[in-house]
């Protein structure tokens, strides 16, 4: 009722959220994950049905499948398998630029409807995926990639998928993790407020603050009344009143895309409640970071993930600039109350992060522990999202640079300075990150160490484009290699890092170390 009165609010009709194939299929999609059918979970999370669900349950309760080839044999009976297009074949000619302009067009979709039964969301305009087994349109990655998509002259397609997330919202009040129903119960990283930023539509300006609005309401519901202490989904208030955010999931189930990997971790672990573990597990998959040591109690081990326990610095970071950009926005709508709303609820996050989120001892900003009340000791490359966001002083944000300094290897910026054998921890680098240090500190005069993080990584990603025409996924920053780890292979394409490294090279960086035409973003001097 609550969530139905706030969406009212917003100025939104949102449709019921469609159940995913988990939910739809019950014992089916047990048995066929658990059995591991498929060696990529996901591969039959994106299955297209070729006949009602009835009709297929009432055929699989006949079905005498107690082989794995029988319920192979009745899944490919009954579902059409995903296709992934091939990699488009090295280009040797081309320079890393050009050939990431020309991979644009292959990595562009669309899908205005979708064929009965899909677990996969419509989207009215053309968006670009990330490619390997991301076949559809992601949350923070597209800010990413259109960052390239924008300096390679698509300015067309970033306008397009602009309108896509609008549609999201207005669809299912919240941007999910992904564009299939099985993401529709969590979001990411709201980099939203960015994206709308790249709008060139002046005449938008009222119809993308809606949205923005609405999009806050999604990460602030259950706020309102919560008294000192308490808890409610995605937001906690803090015992001096503080308001903050954590990632979160509405459900307790195993992911469908990773279900066997999910109930398989959760019933090796008996010691701990099993609805919990699952929502920690899907909530690192909000975070975008799944998985790290960032979320996990011991530091190494996935089966001590407590992702719920943790107001995390970046999301925090990222909803004060979300709620900036609404005031800012309102400002030029000239709608007072709406200013006066967000930029107090920016100024008390701006507080709140500076009382919470700073490690005084060792001088960085850092997530914050619930149950133990404290700033958190890990050091991690998410310290770089309160010098993005503008929100530091220029003291606290040169304290964090020169701790940030011990994430860089010679390829880039580490993202954590553990080695777990999870995919976002050492020795690992992933494009966003990258972005995220270079752009703080450029924005705090700390160019130097922009330049070594920027320049190590194009080394890094140049150096396997030679070798093999490809951009990664992840790459090995301690060796300039291809990155590893992770519940599924290494996936080449690559959305995120083709957008990142294109803007790299088009602000004047370089693999050589050299960096031509500076230019300064705004000082977060108070």
């Amino acid at each position: 009722m609550f969530r139905a009165m706030l969406l009212a609010v917003a100025g939104l009709l949102v449709a019921a959220a469609p159940l995913s194939p988990a939910q739809r299929f019950g014992a089916l999609f047990r048995d066929v994950q658990m059995r591991g059918v498929f060696p990529d979970s996901k591969t039959f999370a994106d299955a297209q049905p070729r006949r009602s669900d009835a009709a297929i349950l009432a055929d699989y309760r006949k079905c005498v499948c107690k082989d794995d080839a029988a319920l192979k044999a009745f899944v490919l009976a009954n579902f059409t398998l995903p296709v992934t297009p091939a990699a488009p074949p090295p280009s040797g000619r081309l320079t890393l630029s050009a050939h990431i302009d020309a991979l644009w067009p292959q990595l562009t979709r669309t899908l205005p409807s979708v064929p009965a039964g899909s677990s996969a969301l419509s989207l009215p305009r053309r968006f670009v995926v990330p490619g390997g087994r991301f076949r559809e349109m992601y949350y923070w990655d597209s800010w990413f990639t259109m960052l390239g998509l924008q300096v390679s002259g698509r300015q067309d397609l970033v306008e397009d998928m602009i309108v896509d997330f609008g549609s999201l919202i207005d669809r299912y009040g919240r941007i999910p993790n992904g564009t299939r129903s099985y993401y529709l119960s969590r979001s990411q990283p709201p980099f939203f407020y960015l994206i709308t930023q790249m709008s060139r539509d002046a005449g938008t300006l009222a119809q993308r603050t809606r949205w923005l609005r609405a999009e806050h309401d999604f990460w602030m519901a259950g706020a309102e009344g919560l008294k000192p202490g308490g808890e409610h989904a995605r937001v906690i208030r803090l015992s001096d009143g503080s308001l903050l955010n954590r990632y979160w999931d509405d459900r307790d189930d195993p992911r469908d895309e990773s279900y066997r990997e999910d109930a398989v971790l959760v019933a090796a672990t008996p010691a701990r409640d099993a609805r919990t573990m699952f929502r920690d597990l899907r909530a690192g998959a909000e975070s975008g970071w799944d998985f790290s040591s960032r979320w996990l109690a011991d530091g190494r081990t996935l089966a001590t993930i407590r992702t719920t326990r943790i107001v995390p610095v970046d999301l925090n970071s990222l909803m004060f600039g979300l709620e900036q950009t609404i005031a800012d926005n309102c400002r030029t709508l000239r709608d007072d109350a709406c200013v006066r709303r967000y930029d107090t609820a920016a100024t008390a996050r701006r507080r709140a992060i500076d009382a919470h989120l700073w490690h005084s001892a060792g001088g960085y900003y850092a997530d914050y522990d619930l149950d133990t009340r404290r700033a958190m000791d890990g050091r991690t490359a998410a310290m770089a999202f309160p010098l993005f966001a503008g929100l530091a002083s220029p003291k606290r944000a040169h304290a964090t640079a020169t701790v940030l300094a011990s994430l860089i290897g010679e390829g880039g910026l580490g993202t954590t300075a553990r080695t777990t054998g999870q995919q976002w921890d050492q020795p690992n680098g992933w494009a966003p990150l990258q972005w995220i240090a270079v752009e703080g500190l450029r924005r705090y005069r700390e160019d130097a160490l922009a330049t070594r993080i920027a320049s190590g990584w194009l080394a890094t990603v140049e150096r396997e484009y030679d070798a093999s025409g490809k951009l990664l996924e992840k790459y090995n920053v301690v060796h300039k290699l291809p990155g590893g780890g992770g519940e599924y292979p290494l996936q080449d394409g690559f959305g995120w890092t083709n957008g990142v490294t294109r803007a790299m090279i088009a602000q004047g960086f370089t693999a050589g170390g050299r960096r031509h035409n500076i230019r300064h973003g705004q000082s977060g001097d108070r």
